[in-house]
C-alpha cells in the first residue's frame, strides 16, 4: 500500500514508515502534519476526489536541516563577467507514520430522516396553499 502525495510543489511516492525530505514545512519538530494525497493505492487504484476525501496520510516531523549548497555559477565570454553565489536549500526530514483510507460512510439515517422531514414539511405546506384556495372556491360559488 503507498500513497503520491503533494506538498512543496512537489509529488512524493511514500509508505508507511519511510522518511523524506521535503521543503521546510512551518511546524516544530515531533508535529503531526496531514499530507495532501493524490494517489492512494492498496487492493484498488484511488484518484478521484470524493475517494481522496477518505484517505488519510499522517507524517511526524524529524527534524529541520539546510541542504548541501549548491553552487551557481554565471560566467559571459568576452566581457569579463563573471559571478559565483551559492544556495542552501531549508528543508524538513518527515516520517510518513499512517496511510490508511476511512472506510466509515456518512450517516445515511440522518441524511435520509433530514430528506423525510424536508419532504412532510414540503406536503404539509403543499396541503395548506390547497386548502385557502379550495376554500375560497367554495365560498365563491355559494
Amino acid at each position: 500500500m503507498y500513497a503520491i502525495v503533494k506538498t512543496g510543489g512537489k509529488q512524493y511516492r511514500v509508505e508507511k514508515g519511510q522518511t523524506l525530505l521535503v521543503e521546510r514545512l512551518p511546524d516544530e519538530a515531533g508535529a503531526t502534519v496531514a499530507l495532501e494525497p493524490i494517489l492512494f493505492r492498496s487492493d484498488d487504484v484511488v484518484f478521484d476526489a470524493d475517494g481522496l476525501a477518505k484517505v488519510k496520510v499522517d507524517a511526524k516531523i524529524v527534524e529541520h536541516l539546510r541542504g548541501e549548497k549548491l553552487r551557481v555559477f554565471k560566467f559571459k565570454p568576452k566581457r569579463g563577467y563573471r559571478r559565483r553565489t551559492g544556495h542552501r536549500q531549508e528543508l524538513t526530514r518527515i516520517e510518513v507514520t499512517e496511510i490508511k483510507q476511512l472506510t466509515r460512510k456518512p450517516p445515511a439515517k440522518k441524511a435520509a430522516a433530514a430528506d423525510a422531514a424536508a419532504s412532510a414539511d414540503d406536503t404539509a405546506a403543499a396541503a395548506a396553499a390547497d386548502a385557502p384556495t379550495t376554500a375560497t372556491t367554495e365560498e365563491a360559488g355559494e
